[in-house]
Formats: C-alpha cells, structure tokens, sequence
C-alpha cells in the first residue's frame, strides 16, 4: 500500500492526544450521570453527546461549516437557546403561589447572594470581572440564565460553567439537606406554618408576567430578554387562550431546544481550552456559591423566624434558590424528617418561584454593572 496512503487513512489515529482522550472519558461520565443516574438526562445526554463528537481527532463537525459550529453560532452565541427555553419554562412555572403569599419574594432575593459573594472571591482567586460574574450566577442554579450570562460576558468560559449549573441543579437533593441540617435546629425544621391558600383571580394571574415585564424592564433592562421571555411563557399558560402555543412552547420547542443547546455547548469542550486549572476553580466556586446562596436564604428565613415569634419556618429559606421545583421538593422532604405530617410545600413552591424570578434579575444586574 503507498505509503501516503496509508498516512491518510491513519490521520485521525495520529491527532488523538492526551487531552482529547480525557475529554472523550469527561464525555462518558456526562452521559453515565445522565443514563444511569438520571441526573438533568435531557441536557446532560447532549452535552456528554456534544463532548464526544467535538473531541474526536479532526472532528468535522466542529468549525464554521460543521453541524456542531453551526449550531454554536445560531443559537448560543446570539443567546436564542436559552430564551426559547426561558419561554419553555414560563409555560411550565405555576406562580400562583408566589402571589398567594407574596412576602415570599424576600426570600428569592436572600437567595441570590451567593452569586455576589462568589464572585467577589472569584476576583481574588485572579479571574477577570467578566469571568468572576460568569462563575457567580451558578450559583443562581438556573443553567438558562448561567448559558445567557456567560455567553455575553465570558464564551470562553461557557462549557464549564454550563456543566457545572446544570450538574449542581441535579445534586440539589444531595447538596442542599447538609448545609440546611446544619444551620438549623430540629425545632426549627419541626416548625409548622398552616397554608391559607386564597384563590387567585385569572385576571391578577394574567396581570402579573405583564407587570413583572414592564417592572423588572424598566428597573433592569439588561434583564428584559430574560423576564421577557420567562412571563411571555406564563402569559401564554394562564390565559388560557393559546394552549397550542402553550403546549408548544413547552414540549416540542423545548425539548428541540434543549437537544440543539446541549450538542452545542458540549462542543465547546474541547479538550486544549477544556483541561486548564481554570475549570477546577469553577466548578469548586460554581459549588460554594450554590452553598452560600442557600446558606443565606436559611439565615434569612430564621430571621424572619424569630421576627414572626417562632412561627415562620426557616426551611423554606433554602427555596430561594432557582431550581425550581426541586428545591421547594427538597425542603419539605427534611421537614419531614422531623415531622412527617409537616406541609411546608406550598410555601416553599412560593419562595421557589420568587427565586426563579430573582434569578434572572440578579443576572441583569451583572449584566448592567459590566457592560454586557
């Protein structure tokens, strides 16, 4: 066989490198998280799908021609993916009882101060204020506003931080009990708050991603693609006149969506700019700042505990966090611990929703302070 050949047919097994290698081992784990454990499956498996194909010797799919370039640049690096998918998840968020008890929306606020923490620890540790906001906002766990942040302040930070969000918001059941056991007593946890649920007119229901938009735009317009896209969703579920959209919006759409981003972002995990000490620090802020928020919404709930004389339950501060609906899940499973006859869902659901909405404009926020 001419030896030229030969060399051709053996050019892919003489690209493979050391970190391609790693990467294509990352890629498995990515995909044996989603498979086997069923950790975020619908984002994790295209991500993990994303990482194989990108690292693979001369891979064509990569580039400005390949698929996974292609999908790059139509929908992460102009931030469509993640609005589609807000759009997905307003559809699917019930706020009903957020607006039921509305002090809730203090807790969402408490919730967010991890991000700033983090960040300002990100600056020390030498990363840029751009990339030191990127980090910060995982700890919002909410991968939609990570993936938007991030991709307007620091792309090239993006594959990390996506896995990261997306991998902490499957380990909310494992990460979040410790810290909430350890800053609570079993009294507190053992507290028992009656839920008075007050029915909500379709008319407030309607008004309220309205209001919210023009609100949370005005106050914050870097946010407005996020809150926009997040109550048209809403907007669409509780009027109840467009349930093709609804249903839409939330099923095909999102599920397209979700495979498109996942390919996409895993794509960016090559190994060269993948395999730095660079990602080792994000995902240990990602995971301290996921920490810190829900610390702080646990502080802040045992103070409005002992503001309210013992009747207001700590736990529920630990809901201000984004990962809707799991946290609110997680908080009346560790009541329960302590009294299986303890209801605090409904109010937790109320402090997950606010945090939902805090989220997204504590990364306007960012976004406005650094120029995004």
């Amino acid at each position: 066989m001419d030896q030229n050949l030969l060399v051709r047919l053996l050019v892919g097994l003489n690209a493979v490198s050391w970190q391609s290698l790693v990467m294509l081992a990352i890629a498995g784990a990515l995909l044996w998280l989603a498979i086997a454990k069923d950790y975020e499956p619908l984002l994790l498996l295209p991500i993990g799908a994303g990482c194989l194909l990108a690292n693979l010797p001369l891979s064509p799919l990569l580039g400005k021609e390949g698929m996974l370039g292609i999908l790059y640049e139509a929908g992460v690096a102009n931030e469509l993916f993640p609005l589609l998918v807000f759009i997905g998840i307003g559809a699917l968020t019930d706020f009903g009882p957020l607006l039921e008890n509305p002090r809730m929306v203090l807790i969402g606020a408490a919730g967010q101060f991890g991000i700033f923490a983090t960040l300002l620890l990100a600056l020390v540790l030498g990363f840029t204020r751009d990339e030191a906001a990127s980090i910060g906002i995982i700890g919002a766990i909410d991968g939609p506003t990570s993936i938007y942040v991030s991709g307007k302040l620091a792309p090239h930070l993006l594959g990390p931080i996506t896995v990261a969000a997306y991998s902490y918001m499957s380990l909310v059941p494992i990460i979040m009990p410790p810290v909430m056991r350890l800053l609570t007593t079993r009294k507190e946890r053992a507290i028992r708050m009656v839920y008075s649920s007050r029915r909500i007119s379709r008319s407030t229901r309607i008004l309220f991603p309205i209001s919210v938009t023009v609100i949370v735009g005005t106050l914050v317009p870097f946010a407005t693609p996020l809150i926009g896209t997040l109550m048209l969703g809403n907007l669409m579920k509780e009027s109840g006149v467009v349930e093709r959209l609804t249903r839409a919006s939330s099923q095909e759409i999102a599920n397209a969506v979700t495979l498109f981003l996942g390919l996409a972002i895993g794509s960016t995990m090559v190994g060269a700019q993948f395999l730095k000490a660079s990602t080792l620090a994000i995902l240990v802020l990602g995971i301290l700042a996921f920490g810190v928020d829900t610390a702080a919404g646990l502080l802040f709930g045992k103070a409005l505990n002992a503001l309210s004389g013992g009747k207001f339950n700590p736990l529920i501060g630990a809901a201000g966090i984004s990962a809707f609906p799991m946290a609110a899940r997680v908080v009346q499973r560790v009541a329960q611990e302590e009294d299986f006859e303890n209801f605090l869902l409904m109010h937790a659901m109320g402090a997950n929703a606010a945090g939902q909405v805090a989220s997204v404009v504590a990364g306007g926020v960012l976004l406005a302070l650094l120029g995004g």
